[in-house]
This record gives structure tokens, sequence and C-alpha cells, in this order.
């Protein structure tokens, strides 16, 4: 019989959780307050511990994430901005517009003129800056 006690999840195994949820439920909306009940911290903790860990907060985390989720819906200038706008928790163009803008430097029409492979470019670009 061992003597050992269970090993509680180390801060990173926590937060790896949490991206991972972010990642697969990044189309809804995402409350602090409940991913800091998933990894087991009160909010304040659960800020301080992410932002040490991810290097942003939660939420810029997770406004970057929806922000290039964006960019690759509209690499291929199919998409309705609008309906991308609100698929990313923006209410209106213009406040998507302007997060758009200053993520990755180039108004949405800037973006959409540079063609899929550019785009695609400044995409993996924007990802790699974060990792």
């Amino acid at each position: 019989m061992s003597c050992e006690t269970p090993r509680s999840p180390s801060d990173q195994e926590r937060i790896a959780t949490v991206q991972r949820y972010i990642q697969l439920h990044i189309t809804e909306p995402l409350a602090r307050a409940q991913l800091a009940m998933l990894a087991g911290f009160s909010l304040p903790h659960f800020h301080r511990v992410f932002l040490a860990q991810v290097g942003e907060s939660p939420t810029a985390y997770i406004r970057r994430l929806r922000l290039e989720r964006a960019g690759r819906k509209l690499r291929t200038g199919a998409c309705d901005i609008g309906e991308v706008a609100l698929a990313a928790g923006y209410g209106s163009h213009n406040a998507f517009s302007k997060a758009f803008k200053q993520h990755f430097g180039l108004s949405l029409q800037a973006f959409r003129e540079l063609g899929c492979a550019a785009a695609t470019k400044l995409l993996v670009a924007a990802q790699q800056d974060k990792a």
C-alpha cells in the first residue's frame, strides 16, 4: 500500500487545461470567473497565474485567438465582415475593425487586399509572435 498522496495539478497543468477549454469553446462567451473555477483558482489568483504562464491576460489571450480566427476566415475575402465580427465577439463593425487593425497592423480592407498567401503569412507571423 502506497503512502503517497495524489499529486495536485501544477499551475502549468491547470492553465494548459484552461487554454484547451478556451480553444474548444472560442466561439462561446467565456467568463473569467468560469475559467478560474475550471483551473481551481480564485479569480485574482487565476489572473496572476495565467499572466505569468501565458504572458498575457486571459482576456487578451481570448481576444487574440478570436482575432486570429477571424483573420483566417477573412483571408479569402469570401466571408461577410459583419458576421465574422459577431462571431469574434464584437458588437459592431467599427469595434472589430479597430481591434483588428490594432492586432495585425492593417485595416480590414488592406488585409483582404493582401491575397490569401500573404494574409496566411501575416497570420502565421502573428501566432509565432505569441508562441
